[in-house]
């Protein structure tokens, strides 16, 4: 486990020990310091990441599961170490529960072809909510089309928060599946999704979390939320890109018809028949991302190695003195302003395009998201084009906050 020098008095966050692990962080940008505050989008990736991938590539590559020889026993092992601190790291009951997929999209494409198509019938629903991302609508209504349920979305309200009696208000005996973000990628909205989950499970709907925003901000328990599915992405919690997992309670993944065919998900194929393997593999056709789950598990090790409670209060920081500052900045709009957030602002700034925006911040060293954030229902909401979104980590600094300030001052004064 690679931990990082943390200062342990009262809990403080030692921020300047963190950015020591992550290489890109010390890099130029246009001449200025980078300021990274796209987090949302994907994380950054530790030194004992990039060297876990790189010690497999160089040491250790061959397939796994298939092999007899030393290399494939050895990248089979990594594999599966990476598959068990995973079942240690949100609290699965056993590996067969942790599903490898390509990230959070594929995870709930697979949850809707596999699960909710072979069940669904006409009239039955889908309740997700007005918050989601695409990811987290087009399955459904692709799975909706194909078997005539119907997608019911809960509102939400003009904070951008969804309210617990507005979803519950809209489970009834046709709701099958609840689908729902944890956290909201486009206004940092974090949903009750502990109180969600067990009103539909006293209905006996089946639950789904998007957890892609989730992950790394707060301690995720599976068990503890009661969930059915929990769908997540490595590049979000400072792992590779092209990898996550799907958690599934293995009595539903057990009688889940596989998604994908091939290799791997096998036990004897015939012409007449196949049959398929045992969990987890019969959900993981063909061979797989080895080097971006060997990454995925030095990242669950990195950030086991953290006082996750003084790093996440280090975020919860940020995010205070990053409303309070662009709160003074005249013409800025703050868009999301649930009580309940993660370390997540978007905004925009009054005759300032986004776009505009974060070009100008790019020659300032600041890398800030533009755009509808793949939430385009989200911004029709609130009859805008798109927003600029800084998201934090707890490598990022308050200084990177100021230095922001003073970027959206500097564009806002151009336009004006």
């Amino acid at each position: 486990m690679n931990n990082i020098a943390l200062a342990q008095t009262d809990r403080t966050f030692d921020v300047d020990a963190a950015r020591r692990q992550f290489p890109i962080l010390a890099r130029m940008v246009h001449g200025k310091p980078l300021a990274y505050l796209d987090n949302g989008a994907s994380a950054q990736r530790p030194q004992c990441v990039i060297d876990a991938v790189d010690d497999y590539e160089r040491h250790h590559h061959a397939n796994i599961h298939r092999g007899v020889h030393t290399l494939s026993q050895e990248a089979t092992a990594l594999y599966e170490s990476a598959r068990d601190r995973l079942v240690r790291f949100i609290h699965a009951r056993s590996r067969s529960e942790i599903i490898f997929v390509r990230g959070t999209t594929e995870a709930i494409n697979l949850v809707a072809q596999s699960y909710a198509r072979p069940t669904l019938k006409p009239g039955d629903e889908v309740l997700i909510t007005h918050l989601e991302h695409h990811a987290n609508i087009v399955p459904w209504q692709m799975v909706c089309e194909q078997t005539g349920a119907k997608l019911i979305v809960a509102p939400m309200d003009a904070c951008g928060e969804v309210h617990l009696d507005a979803v519950v208000a809209l489970m009834n005996p046709r709701t099958k599946i609840l689908a729902c973000a944890h956290v909201s990628n486009a206004l940092g909205t974090v949903l009750p999704v502990r109180r969600l989950i067990a009103a539909a499970k006293a209905r006996g709907i089946i639950t789904l979390i998007d957890g892609a925003q989730a992950i790394s901000h707060m301690p995720v328990d599976v068990q503890d939320l009661g969930c059915d599915f929990y769908a997540f992405s490595s590049h979000k919690m400072y792992g590779p890109t092209g990898v996550g997992v799907l958690y599934g309670r293995e009595q539903l993944l057990d009688r889940m018809p596989p998604w994908q065919g091939g290799g791997e998900m096998i036990l004897a194929v015939t012409f007449a028949k196949t049959t398929y393997n045992a969990l987890p593999n019969k959900f993981e056709a063909g061979t797989p991302n080895i080097s971006g789950a060997i990454g995925l598990g030095a990242a669950v090790d990195f950030l086991s190695g953290l006082d996750l409670d003084a790093a996440h209060a280090h975020e919860s920081a940020l995010l205070h003195h990053a409303t309070e500052l662009l709160t003074k900045i005249p013409g800025l709009r703050i868009v999301g302003t649930a009580p309940d957030k993660a370390s997540l602002v978007s905004f925009v700034v009054a005759g300032v395009h986004p776009h505009d925006l974060g070009t100008i911040l790019d020659e300032d060293g600041i890398a800030v998201r533009t755009g509808h954030h793949c939430a385009m229902p989200v911004m029709d909401f609130f009859k805008l084009p798109a927003t600029a979104r800084a998201s934090f980590a707890f490598y990022n600094r308050f200084d990177e906050i100021d230095s922001l300030g003073a970027g959206i001052e500097r564009a806002r004064k151009m336009f004006v």
